[in-house]
This record gives C-alpha cells, structure tokens and sequence, in this order.
C-alpha cells in the first residue's frame, strides 16, 4: 500500500519493511 503524507513525500511499505521511499515532485503532475 501507498501511503501520501504532506511534504508530497511517498512510502511503499511491504511485509512491515520499507520496500521503496522517494520524493513526488513533478512526476505526477
């Protein structure tokens, strides 16, 4: 699951590890 929080900061959280983090900038817009 995906989880948005403010700061357009993303996490994918898989199994209860941190599989994948990153910053959204532009790539969504």
């Amino acid at each position: 699951p995906i989880a948005m929080e403010e700061g357009l900061r993303f996490a994918i959280r898989e199994g209860g590890r941190t599989v994948g983090a990153g910053v959204v900038a532009k790539i969504l817009d």
